[in-house]
C-alpha cells in the first residue's frame, strides 16, 4: 500500500501516499490549473496528515478529502444491499 494518491479540492491538487498501511506521508501540494507547486517536500521530510494541517491549515477542506480517501481506502464502505422482507 504505497501507491501514489492524487486529491483535488479548491483548484489545489495534493500528492500523497501510504506509509506502512496505516499513515499518509505529503509529497506536494501544486495548483491544479497548471501544477505549478504551492509546496514540496523531501523523501526525508514528508509530513503526515496531521503536520501538514499544522503546516497549512487555510487547506482545511483539502485535508479533511485526504483524510476521507484514505479511510475509504483503508476501511471500504460496505456495499449496499437491499432487504426484501418477508411478510406472514
Amino acid at each position: 500500500m504505497s501507491d501514489i494518491r492524487h486529491t483535488e479540492v479548491d483548484g489545489v491538487c495534493v500528492t500523497w501516499r501510504f506509509v506502512h498501511h496505516h499513515l499518509i506521508a505529503i509529497v506536494a501540494v501544486d495548483k491544479a490549473s497548471d501544477a505549478s507547486p504551492l509546496v514540496a517536500f523531501g523523501p526525508g521530510n514528508y509530513p503526515d496528515l496531521a503536520q501538514a494541517r499544522e503546516l497549512l491549515p487555510e487547506l482545511t477542506r483539502l485535508w479533511d478529502a485526504v483524510r476521507r480517501e484514505f479511510w475509504d481506502k483503508l476501511i471500504p464502505p460496505l456495499p449496499v444491499v437491499t432487504r426484501q422482507r418477508a411478510w406472514a
